[in-house]
């Protein structure tokens, strides 16, 4: 009878456990990043097979999605401040999922009806599904931002309360969360397609998307019930509450209260309720610059948040070349590297991920938030610098007496290529070579891979200091942005991700060839030291000469200073 207190107290733990709302946030989250993992992939394949083996309309799509995200990222992240916190997350969980379902049928259309559709009036009646394709999936993407900026920057800090180590336990969960999905979402999709068609791939997709929804819905009610707080948002406050709240700001900031208690909330200042009712606010004019101003003002709350370098050291890191995207893919293949061995290398990526959200949590716990941070962007440049002895490694391509602009040049001029040129990503690559040089007999020894498995070796190692660096600033802007300003924050920060990502992207359209590989490789380098440089700054500014010393988890400092009152802009 003794023996039966300890056991009945673990199982209530468990039942506890998975009846939380955090374990809630956990399956909610799951269940929306399967199915958006699912999508992405498939997206990016059904938009390649329906132009005729074609990346035009894959490449049309990111641009689109990442021009969308860059120009509207304030606007959402304003939306989501100013609305309840249960109305923004269902909201946007609709918007996303009937996106994804209408997307879903309408492609399953195109595929089932595509010679037909081609013979109708010239073929337009097919341009316009493509057009609404790609727009319906664009307004799918900005409501998983919406959606992401939601549970992962607010309901999470909420549910965690004030325990910083519980908010650290939460975010690296769901880390892991995006990592799992990451690999096993496009993997199941993908032998759907492979041993079905396109069009079950479709109605697969569509019919998850459709279930989901209504799990997540539940799900996100229940984690709203059992946390009351998710209820008070600061953003709703009356008028008058706001208007002493700003009143008593530089008050505040003398006598040394935190971050969130002293911040000013640079939102609420741009809307007095004092000019709520000036005749100028009801001109048609006003209404329509209003989604500009409401630009101007998230760029400026960003731009004198107190971790405005931790931000954009985080947005740097999206200007890299050296991850498992589509490039580095590309130019694997034109080293000799099968897909067999590039999908090892991304599970062996995706497990190096998961230890850097491990040695988040232990770092973080022993040295202290903004520690963490340094000591992750030195693990990842370190790393790096293996990526960097690739490129003059033997069995690198990299040749700088290659023009790297030959390939642009040659499609804008529209000089002839090879008749018979191969139709994969390598044949292009390839063939873009032989224009620019004579061909060369086939060598009778094969090359060396030491290049480029050094090359990924560095970039697999990386992972570890990269995801905890990743976690270190959103946690750092979890817990030091103010929850008035939290959801236009972190709008602003994903606009500049996708501004490094997509100018990322014009780097390689500028230099396509993989003899120009090395010279992407070493601005990318660059740019990753540059990002750590202002993380660097931000933590010797907050932590003084107190950064290189490891103290004990009584004596750390876990909070950044106190910021001074924002400047007049």
């Amino acid at each position: 009878m003794e023996s039966s207190g300890p056991k009945k107290g673990c199982c209530v733990s468990i039942r506890d456990f998975f009846t939380s709302a955090k374990f809630l946030i956990y399956v909610g989250h799951a269940m929306s990043t399967w199915g958006d993992r699912m999508w992405n992939f498939a997206v990016a394949v059904f938009l390649v097979e329906l132009y005729g083996n074609s990346l035009l309309l894959t490449a049309v799509y990111g641009l689109v999605v990442a021009g969308s995200v860059l120009l509207l990222g304030a606007i959402i992240g304003d939306w989501v401040d100013r609305n309840p916190r249960l109305k923004v997350a269902q909201t946007s969980l609709v918007v996303q999922n009937t996106c994804v379902i209408l997307c879903g049928i309408l492609l399953m259309v195109v595929f089932q009806f595509k010679s037909q559709l081609v013979e109708l009036y010239n073929g337009w009646i097919l341009t316009i599904c493509y057009i609404l394709v790609i727009s319906i999936a664009n307004i799918a993407n900005l409501a998983s931002t919406a959606t992401s900026i939601t549970i992962q920057r607010d309901w999470v800090v909420v549910v965690a309360g004030q325990d910083s180590n519980k908010l650290a336990d939460m975010n690296a969960t769901v880390r892991i969360i995006d990592q799992l999905t990451n690999i096993l979402a496009p993997m199941l999709v993908g032998q759907i397609m492979a041993f079905g068609s396109h069009f079950i791939g479709c109605g697969f997709i569509s019919g998850w998307n459709l279930c989901s929804m209504f799990v997540e819905y539940t799900l996100l009610w229940k984690v709203y019930k059992m946390t009351p707080a998710l209820a008070v948002k600061a953003g709703q406050k009356e008028p008058q509450q706001q208007e002493l709240k700003q009143l008593n700001v530089p008050k505040d900031l003398e006598s040394g209260q935190s971050p969130e208690e002293s911040s000013q909330p640079l939102m609420n200042e741009i809307s007095v309720p004092n000019d709520a009712d000036s005749p100028q606010k009801h001109g048609c004019f006003y209404q329509m610059t209003e989604p500009l101003r409401t630009v101007k003002s998230g760029w400026v709350a960003y731009y004198n948040q107190n971790i405005f370098f931790a931000g954009m050291s985080l947005a740097f890191l999206y200007m890299t070349v050296l991850g498992f995207d589509c490039i580095t893919t590309g130019y694997a293949y034109t080293q000799g590297l099968n897909g067999s061995i590039l999908s090892l290398l991304m599970g062996a990526s995706a497990v190096m991920g998961i230890c850097g959200t491990v040695a988040f949590t232990w770092i973080r716990k022993k040295c202290g938030l903004i520690r963490t941070g340094f000591i992750s962007g030195i693990a990842q440049l370190s790393c790096l610098m293996l990526c960097v002895v690739s490129v003059f490694a033997p069995g690198s391509p990299f040749d700088l007496s290659v023009s790297p602009f030959q390939d642009l040049y040659t499609h804008l001029m529209g000089e002839p290529t090879l008749p018979e040129a191969d139709h994969t990503l390598t044949g292009l690559v390839r063939a873009g070579n032989l224009t620019t040089a004579a061909p060369s007999p086939e060598p009778s020894h094969p090359p060396s891979l030491l290049s480029v498995s050094l090359l990924f070796a560095g970039v697999i190692a990386a992972r570890v200091g990269l995801w905890s660096f990743d976690l270190t600033v959103t946690q750092l802007i979890q817990e030091n942005v103010i929850e008035s300003e939290r959801g236009v924050i972190n709008g602003v920060q994903n606009s500049m991700n996708y501004l490094l990502d997509l100018l990322h992207f014009i780097m390689v359209i500028l230099a396509p060839n993989p003899e120009a590989f090395g010279l992407l490789v070493i601005i990318s380098v660059s740019f990753v030291a540059m990002g750590h440089m202002m993380y660097f700054r931000f933590a010797f500014k907050n932590l003084g000469n107190h950064l290189f010393l490891c103290c004990s988890p009584e004596q750390k400092v876990e909070a950044v200073e106190t910021p001074s009152p924002p400047t007049t802009v």
